[in-house]
């Protein structure tokens, strides 16, 4: 299971909390899935709300408030000490969005950004992309998680990027890794998971699906068979056909 900044956490699922059907088809797509943390976006849900927050809090997971809608540094920097604030964790998952249609991250502001609330003693989940040397950097400015996205937020899309996302996981092996957004099916968790990542956070996926706690619960169990496939050591893609049964005995007629 994972553990980050040195909490261990019972799932290696992270759900998001915005754009259910209902608060109680929100607790059951939780309850199915097992999800260890939970991510609420302070400056869409207004603080959540008295009856927002209290839901969240029955839900008996680690919370991860995040600075989703902010486009500058200077805006995510004071989301995140309001959030603290609100909610009394010094966790924050760092968006700083550049583009407003593909809601990529912007790698300037997102290091300024990191930078600042590392130093003010904020522990970042910072959203970036697969780009090793803005990895790097946001390790530098004192973060010790990643989470790179899968594909655009809300896309589905899975994984566009595998080859860069496997050069990631391959060159900071020792890093947790989340991934966050473009996650559509069970299968793209489960690749995920099979390539070396720590967790999967979606939202979208779960939250517009047509049975929200069907689907939390389909990748549940697709999270847990990538792990155990990643943990047997798979064997690698071969270029020609290699018989499953052995020549060695055969009788030739």
């Amino acid at each position: 299971m994972p553990r980050f900044y040195g909490t261990q956490v019972d799932s290696c699922l992270m759900l998001g909390t915005a754009g259910y059907p209902s608060p109680a088809i929100l607790a059951e797509a939780f309850r199915t899935s097992g999800a260890g943390i939970a991510t609420v976006s302070l400056r869409r849900e207004g603080g959540g709300g008295q009856a927002f927050r209290e839901l969240i809090q029955g839900l008996d997971v680690h919370l991860l408030p995040n600075t989703a809608g902010c486009h500058t540094a200077r805006e995510a920097i004071t989301t995140a000490q309001m959030a603290r604030e609100l909610f009394g964790t010094s966790w924050i998952k760092l968006e700083v969005i550049g583009h407003a249609d593909t809601l990529q991250p912007d790698p300037f502001a997102l290091v300024e950004a990191a930078t600042a609330l590392c130093r003010d003693g904020f522990q970042v989940f910072p959203y970036c992309t697969e780009d090793l040397i803005l990895c790097e950097r946001l390790l530098e400015a004192g973060c010790e998680v990643l989470m790179p996205w899968g594909a655009p937020i809300g896309s589905g899309r899975g994984l566009n990027n595998p080859y860069g996302l496997a050069t990631l996981r391959a060159h900071l092996p020792d890093v947790p890794m989340v991934i966050d957004a473009g996650i559509g099916l069970p299968s793209h968790a489960a690749q995920a998971m099979e390539m070396g990542f720590d967790a999967i956070l979606t939202n979208t996926a779960v939250a517009q699906a047509g049975d929200p706690a069907a689907m939390a619960h389909a990748l549940s169990l697709a999270i847990e068979a990538g792990r155990l496939a990643r943990a047997a050591d798979p064997m690698g893609p071969r270029d020609m056909a290699s018989p499953s049964t052995p020549l060695i005995g055969k009788a030739f007629l």
